[in-house]
């Protein structure tokens, strides 16, 4: 502030000076002296108050550090009071915080485990009601499964003893039809009595084994076409009901097999292959006249059987390599000797019951 006084005053003087230059020169040089003389009075004033200025400011701005000191330390204090209130404040709601929540986790504690004991009691009694329970189920079950497998059982059995009986009792028949087949060929010199010889025979294990309802005879498969000798009746498929027919044809080529049989007699495998091969021919074209005459589906199945009424005759058509699969695959025809026919039949038999 003195600093802004001085330049202040300096530039009046100047600005005196200047104005006294264009007057006369000795009232110029009187009038400055004057002036000069008062300016020092004046900066002799200006410096004294300067002075007293600087000790006051001194002595203020020691007051003013005196006080401020005086101010920190209370407010060092009192903040440090504040602060040792507010933590000892904190301090005890912390730890009534800490007492409720430990109250509140041991409460929880109490009722989780009142309510696992309760869920554990009651699981327990579920599971031995469910046990009970599983155990009067488990006998009951036990006790109509017993009484029921030993019925069927019991019926399965019997049946099956009746079957193997009957089986039993045509194989010997089978076998003394068969053993007397080198009497009957002298008796049987022409085609149709053989073929009525096979028909014959294929009725009678029919008979024996299925009942009338289960199989027809003379079956039309086709309008205005030949008839297959028998034709076994099955369930159909779909839901209308009715039945579909599964073709049987007795052939008896009797000639080709005994030509054969001479030939094994021989020993010549020059004629044994030739008439082998002439008996292969022979059943492939039985084969195929039975798939064109007697299978029509959806009124018949889609294979038939062709009944060999010898078993030899039957064996060489499995010795053969593949005229079994061929007829099958080919033709659609099973073949079957009287052997495999009952137990195709029987087989059936059980199916329908």
């Amino acid at each position: 502030m003195i600093e802004i006084l001085l330049i202040i005053l300096t530039g009046l003087v100047g600005l005196l000076i200047f104005l006294n230059l264009i007057k006369n020169p000795f009232e110029l040089i009187k009038t400055n002296s004057e002036k000069l003389s008062q300016l020092e009075n004046a900066m002799l004033s200006l410096k004294t108050l300067q002075d007293r200025l600087e000790i006051q400011m001194k002595e203020e701005m020691r007051q003013n550090r005196d006080e401020m000191r005086n101010w920190s330390g209370q407010f060092r204090e009192e903040v440090s009071r504040e602060l040792r209130t507010m933590a000892e404040l904190q301090k005890g709601q912390l730890e009534l915080f800490s007492g409720q929540l430990s109250n509140l986790t041991q409460s929880n504690e109490q009722r989780l485990e009142r309510l696992r004991e309760t869920v554990e009691e009651r699981l327990r009694l579920l599971q031995e009601e469910n046990t009970r329970k599983l155990d009067q189920m488990r006998e009951l079950v036990d006790k109509e499964l017993h009484a029921t497998l030993e019925k069927r059982l019991g019926e399965s059995f019997k049946l099956v003893s009746e079957r193997l009986e009957q089986v039993h009792k045509g194989l010997g028949e089978m076998q003394a039809l068969a053993s007397s087949v080198g009497d009957l060929k002298k008796v049987l010199s022409n085609v149709k009595t053989r073929g009525i010889l096979g028909e014959i025979q294929l009725g009678a294990i029919l008979e024996q084994i299925l009942t009338p309802e289960q199989y027809v005879k003379n079956f039309a498969p086709k309008k205005n076409s030949d008839r297959v000798e028998f034709a076994i009746k099955l369930p159909a498929k779909d839901d209308r009901g009715g039945y579909v027919y599964l073709p049987i044809d007795a052939k008896f080529h009797e000639a080709d097999y005994q030509r054969l049989i001479e030939a094994y007699e021989t020993g010549d495998h020059t004629m044994i292959e030739e008439a082998a091969r002439q008996l292969e021919i022979k059943i492939k074209n039985s084969a195929r006249d039975i798939k064109d005459k007697y299978l029509n589906p959806p009124l018949t199945t889609d294979f038939a059987i062709m009944f060999l009424p010898v078993e030899g005759l039957y064996a060489e058509v499995l010795r053969r390599p593949k005229l079994f699969e061929t007829l099958q695959n080919e033709y659609r025809i099973t073949v079957t000797g009287p052997t495999t026919l009952a137990a195709f039949l029987n087989s059936l038999q059980m199916g329908f019951r």
